[in-house]
C-alpha cells in the first residue's frame, strides 16, 4: 500500500515537473518571437537614409519609417529642378539616397542622364501602370495640379474682376499683376506650360504662352513665390499647384483658389532611388513601407491631396472640388524627352525677367 502511495507522489510530481518545462519552453519561444520580432522591425537601425524632397510635410511619414526600421532619415527640401542641376553639376555621386516628390519630368530626365537605380517593389501593381516607369526607375506618389490664386483686394482695388481660365490670363488687362515660378525650377510650372500645349496644341500654345509672357514682369526662383508673392499683394494673381496648403493659405490670407474651368494640367509626382546610393537598400524598403494602403492614405493627407489625385485604387484623398474631368488629356510619352526643348524655347521667350 505505501509502495502504491510512493508510485502516486512520483506520478504527480513527474506530471507538475512536465508541466513547468512546458511552460517554460513555451516562454521561451514567445521570448524568442518577441526577440525575432524587434531585430526584424529594426532591420536598419544604426543606418541613415538621406533624402530629397519638395516639402518637410512628409516628416511624420518618416519618422513612422524611422520607428518601424530603425533607420535615421535626413531631408533636405528641394524642388525637382534644383535636384537636376546638382545631378548634372557632379554625376561623380549620388546627392541622396532618396528622391521624393517633384513633376515627372525631371525623373524621366534624369533615368536618361542614368542618374537613377532600378528598383521594381513586390507592391508596384498596386500602381496604374500610366503612374510608374515600365523599366523600374522612378514610381508615383500621387498628381499635383495646376490652378491659380487670386488676391481679391488687389484686383477690386484696380477694377479687376477674378480671373476663371487660362485665357483669362493672356488678357493684357492683367498685364503686371500675374507671377508664375521659372519651368526650369519648378515640375508643376513645367506641367502648366506643356499641359497647355497638349491641349491647345504647338503653334496655339506657344501663342498663348507668348501673350502670358506679356503680361509677366518677373518669374519666381522658387515653387513657393508666386503663392507668397500673391499674399504679400506684390501680385494681383498665382499660378499655383493647388492642393489643401493652397486653400488654408487662402483662407488665411483673404484669397482665392481657381480651378481654371478650361482645364486643369496636371503632373505624376515622382520617387526613386538615386543611382549608386549608399542607402539604397533603405530607400528600397521605404518605397515598399509607402505603398502599404494605410501609409498611402497618410501621405494623401499629408500632400493635402483631392481623392482624384489619388493614384493608388481604393485610397480616399480630401474633398477639395476637384473634378476628374476637368484634368486635361496630356501625353506623358514625351513629358521628359520634351523637357530640354520646351524649356530652351521657354528661356529664349522670357528673357532675363
Amino acid at each position: 500500500m505505501k509502495a502504491i502511495k510512493r508510485l502516486g507522489i512520483l506520478f504527480v510530481f513527474l506530471l507538475g515537473l512536465v508541466f513547468v518545462t512546458a511552460c517554460g519552453n513555451n516562454s521561451s519561444k514567445s521570448s524568442s518571437n518577441k526577440s525575432s520580432d524587434t531585430k526584424t522591425t529594426q532591420k536598419f537601425k544604426g543606418q541613415t537614409m538621406n533624402v530629397v524632397a519638395t516639402s518637410d510635410a512628409y516628416q511624420p511619414l518618416f519618422d513612422k519609417f524611422s520607428k518601424q526600421t530603425g533607420a535615421k532619415v535626413k531631408v533636405l527640401s528641394m524642388s525637382s529642378g534644383e535636384v537636376l542641376a546638382r545631378m548634372k553639376a557632379d554625376k561623380s555621386k549620388p546627392m541622396a539616397d532618396l528622391w521624393f516628390g517633384g513633376g515627372l519630368d525631371a525623373f524621366m530626365q534624369a533615368k536618361t542622364d542614368h542618374q537613377l537605380e532600378k528598383y521594381q517593389s513586390k507592391s508596384i501593381d498596386k500602381i496604374s501602370t500610366k503612374y510608374r516607369d515600365k523599366d523600374g526607375y522612378w514610381l508615383s506618389k500621387g498628381l499635383t495640379v495646376g490652378g491659380f490664386v487670386v488676391n481679391k483686394k488687389v484686383l477690386k482695388e484696380k477694377g479687376l474682376p477674378i480671373p476663371k481660365t487660362w485665357d483669362d490670363l493672356a488678357k493684357s488687362e492683367y498685364k503686371g499683376e500675374i507671377i508664375m515660378s521659372d519651368p526650369s525650377v519648378s515640375g508643376t510650372m513645367y506641367a502648366i506650360v506643356k499641359g497647355i500645349i497638349d491641349k491647345k496644341g504647338e503653334k496655339a500654345g506657344w501663342d498663348y504662352w507668348n501673350k502670358v509672357n506679356d503680361n509677366v514682369t518677373f518669374y519666381g526662383k522658387r515653387g513657393k513665390d508666386p503663392q507668397e508673392k500673391t499674399a504679400s499683394g506684390e501680385f494681383g494673381i498665382g499660378v499655383i499647384p493647388v492642393d489643401k496648403m493652397a486653400f488654408d493659405a487662402a483662407k488665411k490670407d483673404d484669397l482665392k483658389v481657381i480651378y481654371p474651368s478650361d482645364g486643369i494640367p496636371w503632373v505624376p509626382e515622382g520617387v526613386a532611388v538615386f543611382k549608386n546610393a549608399p542607402g539604397k537598400k533603405v530607400a528600397e524598403a521605404f518605397i515598399n513601407f509607402m505603398l502599404e494602403p494605410k501609409n498611402m492614405k497618410e501621405l494623401a493627407k499629408l500632400d493635402g491631396k483631392d481623392t482624384d489625385q489619388i493614384i493608388m485604387p481604393g485610397i480616399k484623398g480630401l474633398d477639395l472640388g476637384l473634378n476628374k474631368k476637368d484634368l486635361i488629356k496630356e501625353n506623358l510619352s514625351n513629358f521628359g524627352s520634351d523637357r530640354t526643348t520646351i524649356l530652351n524655347k521657354w528661356s529664349d521667350m522670357v528673357g532675363d525677367k
